[in-house]
């Protein structure tokens, strides 16, 4: 595997690295000691799977606030998404800024978010599903979230026609400078 840090400090891009024949290949995907060797949080203590019908869908910005904020590793295991991350971490030197990494079936990216972010994702093509390991357990009266489009954050988020929004995702409060 091989772990390529954002521009935000402690999320990580990762790329398996596949041996491949003629059956097609095989990778690992997930490695404890090679997340203790950077000094991330190697516990997987919940999987998640989000199924998307559309292109268009945007989910987020979510987290868990303290004390079960999580970590998460998210992957795209068929479509393509566009996967948005903001670092809310105040003592942070990029606190507020986000960054985007495409994730797709065919790339086999992954993306390590720490505690402290908020996540979320625009599909970019239909009956997209995203797969989710997440370092802790989900505990809906600590679920919180910042709006999409905030302008404090200013995301740049694909263009499209027709953005699929829950309520609870467009109700978010917007923040104050």
């Amino acid at each position: 595997m091989k772990f390529t840090e954002t521009k935000l400090k402690g999320a990580y891009i990762i790329e398996i690295e596949p041996l491949k024949d003629e059956r097609g290949f095989f990778s690992r995907s997930f490695c404890k000691e090679e997340f203790k060797k950077l000094g991330l949080n190697p516990e997987i203590l919940q999987c998640n799977v989000s199924y998307n019908k559309k292109a268009g869908t945007l989910r987020g910005m979510h987290f868990q606030r303290e004390p079960y904020g999580e970590t998460k590793i998210v992957s795209c295991t068929k479509g393509a998404i566009y996967d948005v991350i903001i670092d809310l971490r105040e003592n942070s030197e990029t606190f507020r800024k986000w960054e985007a990494v495409e994730l797709t079936q065919e790339n086999n990216k992954m993306l390590y978010i720490p505690e402290g972010f908020a996540h979320g994702f625009q599909t970019l093509v239909d009956d997209t599903i995203v797969y989710y390991q997440m370092g802790n357990y989900y505990n809906p009266e600590y679920v919180d979230g910042v709006r999409w489009d905030d302008p404090v954050f200013d995301i740049k988020w694909v263009e499209c026609e027709n953005k699929i929004i829950s309520e609870k995702d467009k109700n978010y409060k917007l923040l104050k400078g």
